[in-house]
């Protein structure tokens, strides 16, 4: 059964469609549009919150990729300091090592010559010693009579006399 086409529905039909047109625009309009208002105005504050978040992320990124970058030029103008001061006590080390040996190398060589001089001395010392032992013994056994020591101390003069003109 099909609905016929009849005038004083389609009446009755307009008036409670505008009465509750009427209703809805007294009552709900109002709310629905200020709750819509309230959230258009939430969604766009969630926006631009996020908007800020993104902007403050980027900026700390920024911040961080700063002092990252201090960071590492801090670190090597602290590692070139301590290979520079690493560099200059063993500069200073070997220096002074060098200045040690050669002081010690030369007073080495100071008393192996004292050493080599007082051994020297000695065996001269020894040497004339033993000369004079010998020389001595010599001459006893040579002078041993009276006519050889006057000839000798004849040669002796006439030497010196030579020697003297």
């Amino acid at each position: 059964m099909l609905i016929e086409f009849s005038f004083g529905l389609i009446f009755w039909m307009t008036v409670s469609f505008l009465t509750v047109l009427f209703i809805l625009k007294k009552f709900a309009w109002k709310p629905i549009l200020s709750t819509l208002s309230e959230r258009e105005r939430t969604i766009e504050d969630a926006l631009s919150e996020a908007k800020k978040a993104r902007e403050e992320i980027a900026a700390m990124s920024a911040r961080n990729e700063d002092l990252m970058r201090e960071a590492r030029e801090e670190r090597e103008v602290l590692l070139k300091e301590a290979r520079d001061i690493r560099d200059k006590e063993i500069s200073e080390a070997k220096s002074k090592a060098k200045v040690e040996a050669d002081a010690l190398l030369s007073r080495a060589r100071t008393d192996i010559q004292n050493e080599k001089m007082a051994a020297i001395t000695e065996m001269k010392n020894q040497v004339a010693e033993l000369s004079i032992l010998v020389a001595e013994r010599i001459l006893k056994e040579k002078l041993a009579d009276n006519a050889a020591q006057h000839a000798l101390v004849d040669k002796v003069m006439t030497e010196a006399e030579l020697r003297q003109s």
